[in-house]
């Protein structure tokens, strides 16, 4: 009697749930996960110099930075790639990367490296024909320096912050770099530290989050101190906005003829938006920048006001 209850029950009980590597996916699937459509938000930064310059509102302009956003979303997506199939093993051990498509099991690594090699001969040629020779070299110049933090240079220190900055002002120079735009030194100067503003912010935001198990995950982060790190997003925020506030103060010898000064007053938001954004980082949530920016309302909001600021500044309205 108690064996035949015993077997009713067992007959009865839900399948227990599988592992992450075994849940179904496709092999497509598994490879666009892999090139973080998430992610794929730090692009937009392409129109950033054409934005700067009032060079938006054509539409060769606009074909020109949707391709060049194309262009860098493969390139990164081949980058991607490689990361994680390197790090396959090291994914593996970690809380949130283990479900990552390679480190699951989900894509082969050698389809991976495959695909990634395809996409970084083809951006880079497909630039070189339907944009400029200096985007493709951008291109090519991204993808080696890329494929060299994969290889050494995330385990060098400071380089490793340096190298995802710099990604982050090659994405900001493409736009200008495809419509001829010269590039400004409060331009390069804003966008740069702003950007070492975000990765120093998210380096620090993995040091707390994964602090005693950081050496099975991320080998560097246990030689950063988050003092150290806090000191570096806090100056990279400094000097950003001094970057931003001397380009809104320097009126290059022409007087404003909008109705109000839209250029100094974008200043404000700008700000706002900065230590908004510090409140994750000193928390230690700023983990995902691209979560942060998305899904935060007040920075949304803020980021709206800095942007209608900002256009009818570049619009002398």
């Amino acid at each position: 009697m108690a064996e035949a209850l015993l077997h009713r029950q067992r007959a009865h009980r839900p399948p227990a749930p599988r592992p992450p590597s075994d849940r179904p996916g496709t092999l497509v699937g598994g490879l666009l996960r892999t090139t973080r459509p998430k992610q794929w938000v730090k692009n937009i930064l392409v129109v950033a110099a054409p934005a700067a310059a009032g060079r938006l509102f054509s539409l060769h302009a606009l074909g020109q930075l949707a391709l060049v956003f194309a262009l860098f979303t493969a390139c990164a997506a081949a980058v991607y790639l490689i990361n994680d199939a390197r790090d396959a093993d090291a994914d593996r051990a970690h809380p949130t990367k283990r479900h990552r498509p390679i480190a699951a099991g989900q894509v082969p690594v050698p389809v991976a490296y495959g695909v990634a090699g395809a996409l970084a001969v083809l951006a880079p040629a497909a630039a070189a024909s339907v944009t400029t020779p200096a985007v493709a070299g951008l291109l090519i110049a991204y993808l080696g320096m890329q494929l060299a933090y994969c290889v050494s240079l995330k385990h060098v220190l400071v380089v490793d912050l340096v190298v995802v900055t710099t990604g982050f002002l090659m994405r900001a120079m493409a736009g200008g770099l495809a419509l001829g735009i010269p590039l400004s030194r409060w331009f390069l100067i804003t966008t740069g530290f702003g950007a070492l503003f975000m990765v120093s912010a998210k380096r620090y935001s993995e040091a707390v989050q994964l602090a005693g198990t950081a050496g099975a995950t991320r080998v560097l982060l246990t030689e950063y101190t988050t003092g150290y790190l806090r000191f570096v997003w806090q100056l990279a925020a400094g000097v950003a906005v001094l970057g931003y506030c001397l380009w809104a103060l320097e009126e290059g010898g022409v007087p404003h003829t909008s109705v109000l000064p839209w250029r100094q007053l974008s200043v404000v938001a700008f700000i706002l938006a900065v230590l908004r954004y510090a409140v994750f980082a000193d928390r230690g949530t700023a983990g995902e920048p691209e979560e942060v920016v998305l899904g935060d309302r007040a920075l949304a909001l803020i980021g709206l006001a800095w942007l209608a600021m900002y256009g009818l500044a570049v619009a002398d309205w």
